[in-house]
C-alpha cells in the first residue's frame, strides 16, 4: 500500500501547481461532506459539482467528471461511491470512511426526524395534502438543479478526444435507450460505455502513434 503522506505531498503540490486547494484535516472533509449532503435536495450531485469545483476548488471539471464516471459505474449509490473515492484522493481509506460519514451522518438524523414528524402530521386534518404539495414543489426544483448540473458537466465534453459531436451522440444514444427503449442502466454501460472506452482507447494509441511519428 502506498506511503499516504507521500500521496498527499505528491497531490498537494499538483494541486498548487493547477491553483487548486485541498482539505486542511480529516475534520474539515467531514464538515465539508456534511454541508454538501445538506445541501442535496433532489440528490447531492447537483449540489457537488458547484461545492468541490467551483467554492471550494478540490477538483477541476475535468477531475469531477472522471470521478463521477467511476462511481456511477460501480456498484451502490453514485454519492456514497463519489464521497469514498474523492475521500481517498486526499487522506487515503481514513479520508474516504470520513467523507462517506459526512455524507451519510447529518442526512439519515435529519431523515429520522422528518419522519417523525410526518408521522405526526398525519393525524392532523388536511396536512397530508399540504405535505404532499410541497413536496412536489421541491421535485420541480430539484429537477432544474439537476439540468443544471448536466449542462455544466457537459463542459469538458468539448476537449474530449471522441469530438464533441460523438459525445453528444452518445449522450442522445444513451437516453434513448433509457427513457424509450427501457433498457437497464447496467446494459447501457456495459454496451454503450464498454464500446465508448474501445474507440476512445484506440484513438488515443493513434493519437500517441502520431506524435510519436512526427517526432
Amino acid at each position: 500500500m502506498p506511503d499516504t503522506s507521500a500521496v498527499q505531498a505528491e497531490q498537494g503540490k499538483g494541486g498548487d501547481e493547477a491553483g487548486l486547494d485541498r482539505p486542511h484535516s480529516l475534520w474539515h472533509l467531514f464538515v465539508a461532506f456534511s454541508a454538501l449532503a445538506m445541501q442535496g435536495f433532489g440528490g447531492v450531485i447537483a449540489v457537488a459539482q458547484r461545492e468541490l469545483c467551483e467554492r471550494r476548488r478540490w477538483l477541476t471539471p475535468q477531475d469531477f467528471v472522471e470521478l463521477l464516471s467511476g462511481a456511477q459505474v460501480l456498484p451502490g449509490p453514485n454519492v456514497c461511491n463519489l464521497s469514498l473515492m474523492i475521500g481517498d484522493r486526499f487522506f487515503g481509506w481514513r479520508g474516504a470512511l470520513v467523507a462517506l460519514a459526512g455524507m451519510i451522518a447529518a442526512p439519515m438524523a435529519l431523515m429520522l426526524a422528518l419522519a417523525w414528524l410526518l408521522g405526526e402530521a398525519a393525524n392532523v386534518g388536511h396536512a397530508q395534502d399540504v405535505i404532499r404539495h410541497a413536496l412536489g414543489g421541491i421535485a420541480a426544483v430539484a429537477a432544474g438543479q439537476i439540468i443544471g448540473t448536466v449542462l455544466k458537466l457537459a463542459a469538458p465534453v468539448k476537449d474530449h478526444v471522441l469530438g464533441w459531436p460523438a459525445c453528444v451522440a452518445l449522450a442522445a444514444l444513451a437516453f434513448s435507450m433509457m427513457a424509450w427503449l427501457h433498457w437497464p442502466l447496467v446494459w447501457v454501460l456495459l454496451g454503450l460505455g464498454s464500446l465508448t472506452c474501445v474507440g476512445t482507447y484506440v484513438l488515443l494509441r493513434r493519437r500517441a502513434a502520431d506524435k510519436a511519428g512526427a517526432a
